[in-house]
């Protein structure tokens, strides 16, 4: 049986990604168990004055049950099996985590790359992803385009 842990934010763009390993998975090997494991959107830290630590737990759930129900549509087969996990706490740990529980795993990073935003690496060795290059490309345009505007 193949092991193969996902990392996944948007069940759209994680599909992109998992749609050709599975062809090749049907292929190679006829059982492959799945480890998806969902990565909700950060909350500000001044969301506690609004919502206690309970109620932010459950809507990380919810939400991940919702990412889970989509993905568990397009992956199930017969063969294979799914498991699902949320993650909590640094993304390196909870991958070391399940490494252990699944020795031979493969590990896929298909969360969805945000504008402005880095992705916390999943492994001690990958190296951290930098969008802040396009960000100040992105402002030094802005300002630019708006001295043009304002000079006419």
């Amino acid at each position: 049986m193949d092991n193969i842990i996902v990392f996944i934010d948007d069940a759209e763009y994680a599909m992109h990604h998992i749609a050709p390993m599975r062809a090749g998975n049907k292929l190679s090997n006829p059982r492959t168990q799945w480890i998806l494991v969902a990565c909700p959107p950060r909350m500000t830290r001044h969301i506690s004055k609004w919502v206690n630590h309970t109620a932010r737990q459950n809507w990380r759930n919810k939400w991940a049950d919702n990412l889970f129900k989509v993905v568990r549509s397009q992956l199930e087969s017969p063969r294979d099996h799914i498991a699902t996990e949320l993650a909590n706490g640094p993304l390196v740990d909870q991958t070391q985590m399940l490494l252990a529980k699944y020795p031979a795993a493969r590990v896929v990073d298909a969360r969805r790359p945000k504008f402005g935003n880095d992705l916390a690496p999943l492994t001690a060795d990958q190296p951290a992803t930098s969008n802040s290059q396009w960000a100040v490309s992105g402002s030094v345009t802005c300002l630019g385009l708006a001295m043009v505007l304002a000079a006419e």
